[in-house]
């Protein structure tokens, strides 16, 4: 991870390009505290970037991309009904004794 620079690290480069842009021949003015550089300062503030300033773009159909898609979906397999397995059942003679169990499918 490239390592970000200090707040000195950052004065010092900011001072070494304004001495170089001084050596150069540039030339500075003082401003006074409280002077605006706006043109008109009873105006009121304007963001320097303005995101909706434009007319609301159209969306463009692409309906192949989309059946394109849909042909690579994989169809939902709905799972086989499950087979009821036999239940046991007991079988009792005339006078409710237990005789046998039977297998019935239901």
């Amino acid at each position: 991870m490239k390592r970000r620079p200090t707040k000195a690290e950052i004065r010092a480069m900011l001072e070494e390009q304004v001495d170089d842009y001084l050596q150069k021949g540039g030339d500075m003015q003082q401003v006074a505290n409280g002077i605006s550089g706006r043109h008109d300062p009873s105006a009121p503030i304007k963001p320097n970037f303005i995101a909706f300033d434009q007319p609301k773009e159209g969306r463009t159909p692409v309906p192949e991309v989309v059946a394109a898609i849909d042909l690579r979906k994989k169809p939902v397999k709905k799972p086989a009904p499950r087979r009821r397995s036999p239940k046991k059942r007991i079988i009792y003679d005339d006078f409710g004794e237990p005789l046998r169990w039977e297998w019935v499918e239901e």
